[in-house]
This record gives structure tokens, C-alpha cells and sequence, in this order.
């Protein structure tokens, strides 16, 4: 019982670390960037996505900044995209339509897509986001290009997901914050791993002179994080939070849709740098022991008083950081809801991170 115990006291320890590294990074104060406006190219990839386009599209176009173009790949859509995009091409000629009418069969549909529509940009600065998502206002560009310097190479944001009732959306955007604080953060500390598709930005040339997505074409998924993780670094990478830098997504309406998405999403992560697998594992697994060994060792210690006062610090840390990070990043969360959220992202990650790292392959959709 001794050795549990010491292990107990070991697992509370990194997670205290871990949140408080990430509370200060959200605490601490940040040089407000003021630099010349750049062009940008605005990148869009979408397969049956008419719908959602109709939304999307006119949002970009009013967005308010000097000198930007949005780049919409039809991708062999089956639904009206091609005739809608047609028209409004017509209408506006900052819009700009990408056919993909077949792909080669070595390559992921999206990653196709993305590369025809960054090649055809016209400004070195291009910023991505899905079909889904809406920006948070007209000043999307103008806030994530405040940090196109001439140092930096990439520039990650963060995506929200839309506020619904029930417990999956709470759920939802309980597990992309945490994504967010963990990503952000680490890139607030210079140490930046990954970023989403939501909301990333990057230079045309760092894209061409790297070859795109070309180790790991055959990867499902990856466009972005894998992307992100092998080419950022302290001094080119920046990152920008706040409202007006915020995009929403829709989230997914059923447990199954969501949990087949963040299969995909964690499947990606095998193919992480080393340093990155190991600096997550670590929080993962110590998140995971919490409730799974240390939670039940605190009913048969004599320290139990130890391990209580271990817990109730990690969270009122982990409410702390919920709070002062969802607002720091422009969409709040309700901190209360931490301590039932906890328990299910630990048996959330224990099931799904389980299942990804054995599986060979992972569906698209369903």
C-alpha cells in the first residue's frame, strides 16, 4: 500500500504541473502585436457542403480587411456546390472556385483538395478553415493576421464548437477546449505541437518548399495537426486567441458521430514527433490514473488526507484553467461543469486513445 501510494502522490504531482503550466501560460502577459496588414488567401475544401457554403461564403466576403481572396475547392461534390459557386464567382471577384473533378488514388480526398486550392492562391499567406464553421465576426482575418510577422511561418488559432443543450455538447466542447489549452499553451511556452484546420494559417512557401502533405499522404486525416508538428518551432510559429480570432463549428448531433471524429483525430497522433508523444502520454496517462488508481487507493490509504488535499488542489487548478483559459481564448466555459467532465474525458480517453493506437485503419464517416 506504501508503493500505491507513492504512486498516487507522483500522478497528482504531474498533473498539478501540468494544468498549472498551463493556467500560467494563459496568466501571463503578452506583447500586443501591431504590424502592417498582409494579403491573405482564405481556403476552403468541401464535399457536399452547398448547404453550409451559403452560410460561410457571404460571411468571408464581408469580412473586414484590406486585401484578402476566398479559395472554395469543390471537391467532387454531388449536391449543387459547382452551380452555387458558379454564380457567385460572377458576382465577386475576390471568390475563386478549384474543381477537383478525379483525385489520384495514393492521396486523401481533403489533402488533394487543400494542396490544388494553396497552389492556386495568390498571396503567401494562407488561412484555412472548414465548410462548417462560421468566424465569430467580420474582424476574423484582420485578428489572425496580426501576427503575420516577418519571423513567423505559421499561426494557430482555435476553433470552438457551437453552444447546444445536453450533455454531448457539453461534452464536445469540454474536450476541444482541453485540446485547445493543451496545444496553445504548449506554443505559448515556445513549444508548439500541433494546431486544427479550423483555424490555421501558414505561408504558401513554407507549404511548397516542404512538399505539402507529401509524408503522409496515405494518412487519414493529419492535413493540419501532422502538418503543424513537423514544421513548427519556437521562433516561426505564433499564436492568436480572443473573440474576434474565434471560429465555431458545428458539432456532432450523436455520441457514435462524435466518438468515430476523435478516433480519427487521435489515430493521427502516432505519427507525432517523439518529443510530442512522449509530453502528452505522460498528461494523458496521469489524467487517467487519477480516477482509475488513485481515486480508489484514497479508500484503503492511511494518507487519504494527503491524496484529498492532492485532488481538491488539481481541481480547483483544473477550474481555474477552464475558466481563465475558454475566456482568454473567447468563448467561456462553465467551469462548474469540471469535475463531471473530468471523469468522462478519463474514460472517454482510456477507451478511444486505446482503440486508435492499435487501429491500422480508421473510417472517414460512418
Amino acid at each position: 500500500m506504501q508503493v500505491a501510494f507513492v504512486v498516487c502522490l507522483f500522478i497528482l504531482a504531474l498533473q498539478v504541473i501540468y494544468i498549472s503550466f498551463f493556467l500560467f501560460a494563459f496568466l501571463k502577459k503578452r506583447k500586443e502585436t501591431q504590424h502592417q496588414p498582409h494579403a491573405v488567401s482564405v481556403v476552403v475544401c468541401a464535399h457536399d457542403e452547398e448547404s453550409n457554403l451559403r452560410q460561410l461564403v457571404p460571411m468571408l466576403l464581408q469580412q473586414d480587411h484590406p486585401q484578402f481572396e476566398v479559395i472554395i475547392v469543390e471537391d467532387r461534390c454531388n449536391d449543387g456546390t459547382f452551380d452555387y459557386l458558379l454564380e457567385e464567382t460572377k458576382k465577386d471577384s475576390r471568390l475563386k472556385m478549384v474543381r477537383v473533378v478525379q483525385k489520384p488514388d495514393h492521396i486523401q480526398g481533403k489533402k488533394f483538395g487543400l494542396t490544388l486550392g494553396i497552389k492556386a492562391a495568390q498571396y503567401d499567406w494562407v488561412l484555412l478553415t472548414d465548410a462548417d464553421c462560421r468566424p465569430s465576426g467580420n474582424d476574423w482575418i484582420k485578428s489572425m493576421s496580426k501576427n503575420f510577422t516577418e519571423e513567423s511561418q505559421i499561426v494557430l488559432g482555435f476553433s470552438s464548437y457551437e453552444h447546444r443543450p445536453g450533455l454531448l455538447n457539453s461534452f464536445i466542447r469540454f474536450e476541444t477546449l482541453l485540446t485547445a489549452l493543451q496545444y496553445i499553451g504548449f506554443a505559448l511556452w515556445g513549444k508548439p505541437y500541433m494546431g486544427v484546420g479550423r483555424n490555421l494559417a501558414y505561408r504558401k512557401s513554407l507549404f511548397l518548399d516542404n512538399k505539402g502533405f507529401n509524408n503522409y499522404l496515405g494518412v487519414t486525416g493529419g492535413d493540419d495537426d501532422l502538418f503543424v508538428n513537423q514544421h513548427a518551432s519556437s521562433t516561426n510559429t505564433q499564436v492568436v486567441v480572443g473573440k474576434e480570432a474565434l471560429v465555431y463549428s458545428k458539432p456532432k448531433d450523436t455520441w457514435k458521430e462524435f466518438y468515430y471524429q476523435k478516433l480519427r483525430h487521435l489515430a493521427v497522433g502516432k505519427y507525432y514527433r517523439f518529443s510530442t508523444k512522449v509530453m502528452l502520454s505522460w498528461f494523458s496517462l496521469s489524467w487517467m490514473g487519477v480516477w482509475f488508481f488513485c481515486l480508489p487507493v484514497l479508500f484503503v490509504t492511511t494518507y487519504y488526507n494527503v491524496l484529498l488535499l492532492l485532488l481538491g488542489l488539481r481541481w480547483v487548478l483544473l477550474a481555474s484553467l477552464i475558466h481563465t483559459g475558454s475566456r482568454k481564448m473567447g468563448a467561456p466555459f462553465e467551469a462548474w461543469k469540471t469535475p463531471f467532465l473530468d471523469f468522462i474525458y478519463a474514460f472517454y480517453y482510456l477507451v478511444a486513445g486505446s482503440i486508435a493506437l492499435v487501429s491500422k485503419k480508421v473510417r472517414w464517416k460512418m
